[in-house]
């Protein structure tokens, strides 16, 4: 995806007057408009501070604020009820632009998108496409395949955890290219994993991801947003690697975690914002990877150190051939 910035040209009307002929005195008044700012709206099911998933949503959402000087909105939603409720305020309100961060965000988009058909409707996962809703799709499976290699190449124990929050297909498809990654390496590697059941429940996640090496995984990673904090807290006492989510968390413990799988969540809000706001937007299917830098894998340094030549030659090989189009990454179907 090319990232260009929308210029926005002024331009300036001259009036002459005709030479040899006298100028009226007579005083005139002129009216200027100001186009209304762009209004955009964005629905989460967690908290903008969890430092993760949800966080780098708002993020993109300040962007937005400050990039196209757009009116801006956020409601945090927790059931598909109020996903319908926080959709429909949008366009009853006459927003241009609502996002839903998430899978789970797609028949309340088509719904609202029925009612309203002067807003755009954009939920961050899914496959549903309407004439105003469409998905961006991040490959972030892309990402996870590579913590897989590493986890298989520097296990001792030839075990690897993965702790999850609700299981969403878009999750699961994380977790089928951390598989993949990882059995590449080694087809008898084991990937043990548990699902919580929320995104919100730190302590839940903490005893999962204990659960987990106490049964030998010396790896562990998640995809639990907020809750992910507890995977950081049960690595951080047992002394075990972990891997972060979605935004780059490798400060977050960077004692334990070796790298994060990280999405550009904030790039690509923008530039859906402006092709809405350019008369741009079209319904389709918007696919993010690595080729347009959406998704990454950032190393912790402090930790890369400690690996192996070997892997970390392996990670940046399969990384080319995966920007190139060389290589492509199992995913679920969804």
């Amino acid at each position: 995806m090319k990232r260009i910035a929308a210029l926005a040209v002024l331009p300036l009307f001259l009036l002459a007057c005709p030479k040899h002929e006298p100028v009226s005195t007579t005083a005139t008044t002129t009216t200027t408009t100001t186009a209304a700012p762009m209004k955009v709206g964005l629905l989460t099911t967690g908290s903008i501070n969890d430092g993760g998933w949800n966080a780098i949503a708002y993020e993109g959402l300040q962007q937005i604020h400050k990039q196209l000087g757009a009116e801006i909105s956020h409601q945090e939603t927790k059931t598909p009820a109020e996903f319908e409720e926080g959709f429909r305020s949008y366009g009853a309100k006459g927003f241009d632009l609502a996002f839903g961060h998430g899978f789970e965000f797609q028949d309340a988009a088509l719904k609202a998108g029925k009612e309203y058909p002067k807003t755009v409707f954009i939920t961050t996962s899914g496959s549903s496409v309407a004439p105003n809703v469409s998905p961006m799709v991040f490959q972030l499976e892309q990402a996870t395949y590579l913590l897989g290699v590493i986890a298989a190449r520097e296990s001792k124990t030839g075990k690897a955890g993965l702790v999850g929050g609700i299981n969403l297909p878009s999750i699961a498809s994380t977790f089928l290219a951390f598989k993949a990654g990882a059995q590449s390496v080694n087809p008898k590697f084991e990937v043990k994993e548990i699902y919580t059941g929320n995104f919100d429940d730190v302590g839940a996640a903490k005893l999962a991801t204990l659960s987990l090496i106490n049964a030998g995984c010396d790896f562990i990673f998640h995809q639990a947003n907020e809750a992910g904090r507890g995977v950081f807290q049960a690595c951080q006492e047992r002394k075990v690697r972990c891997f972060g989510s979605n935004k780059n968390q490798n400060d977050m413990a960077p004692d334990v975690i070796v790298a994060s799988a990280v999405l550009d969540v904030p790039a690509a809000i923008l530039h859906m914002a402006r092709l809405v706001h350019d008369h741009q937007f079209k319904p389709q299917v918007y696919w993010l990877g690595m080729h347009d830098d959406i998704v990454s894998l950032i190393w912790n340094d402090k930790l890369k150190t400690t690996l192996s030549p070997q892997t970390v030659a392996e990670v940046s090989r399969i990384e080319a051939d995966i920007r190139s189009g060389k290589f492509e990454v199992p995913r679920g179907k969804f």
